[in-house]
């Protein structure tokens, strides 16, 4: 299991933050271009602001300054891009209530991805808008960077070595008790992932607790698989599915070699590849 930790943690950046990094934001796209990314329709999670980037869609809480969840398609083509890391954090500035990278400087909190950036390395703009504070969570460290870090590496593993579409809903579990930092942004107790093989319908769906102090959860993604019902109700929101969709049992994952992973990429983008 060592040797594929550390094989998948090749296939990721260190977490670095570069909130002065300048790049030119565009306007988000109307929200029907973002169907590829929600192909079952859109979820409901009322009281949330609706953003259609290229790479992804956001469900965005301005109140709580998070996304209450991002939808976004990954493909083979578009799982192992080859665009490097630019760290470019940045306000949204086209969306109210956007955190600003500072809110999250000296407060111990990773600016953790929603839609990570190694899923959306395949064109340099869609790669710097991974880094749009309006799709970033406040993580501690030893989750952002390490079984987070995990299942999103084993979710691009699943695409490219089944050679299958995926569409991925990622969010957070919140209320109104919860602690914040800087100007108000929430940090949430819990995250899921929930995974669509668009090919199979099969489902997955994963949920972690980020209650402080935050521990090391390991390396072992069955421990954390929940139902897709139990996640709905924690987190308000109401999601859309295939029809005959299949929620597989825990274990029945599937198989993923991080070591051909990481010679995959680095065929297709060079040994210098960092994501």
């Amino acid at each position: 299991m060592r040797k594929f930790i550390a094989a998948a943690l090749v296939l990721s950046s260190c977490i670095f933050s570069n909130p002065s990094y300048s790049w030119t934001q565009r306007a988000p796209l109307p929200i029907t271009q973002c169907q590829v990314h929600t192909p079952y329709g859109f979820p409901a999670a009322p009281g949330t602001v609706a953003i259609c980037e290229q790479g992804y869609f956001v469900a965005f809480d301005a109140n709580a300054k998070i996304p209450k969840y991002v939808s976004y398609e990954i493909t083979p083509q578009t799982a192992l891009g080859c665009v490097a890391r630019s760290n470019a954090f940045a306000t949204n500035q086209f969306v109210t209530g956007s955190a600003t990278p500072d809110d999250y400087t000296g407060t111990g909190y990773d600016r953790g991805h929603a839609s990570p950036d190694g899923d959306q390395s395949w064109d340099q703009q869609v790669e710097y808008e991974s880094f749009l504070m309006t799709n970033m969570f406040p993580q501690a460290g030893s989750f952002n960077r390490g079984i987070w870090k995990l299942l999103e590496t084993s979710v691009r593993g699943w695409v490219v070595q089944r050679n299958e579409k995926f569409t991925v809903y990622v969010g957070a579990i919140y209320d109104a008790n919860e602690k914040k930092i800087g100007n108000g942004v929430v940090v949430p107790h819990g995250f899921y992932k929930i995974l669509i093989n668009n090919t199979t319908n099969e489902i997955a769906a994963w949920l972690f607790p980020h209650v402080a102090p935050y521990p090391n959860l390991g390396n072992d993604l069955t421990k954390f698989r929940a139902s897709v019902a139990s996640i709905q109700k924690q987190a308000g929101v109401k999601y859309t599915f295939p029809k005959n969709a299949v929620e597989i049992g825990v274990g029945k994952e599937w198989p993923v070699n991080f070591g051909a992973l990481t010679v995959t990429k680095r065929a297709k983008c060079g040994k210098s590849s960092a994501n």
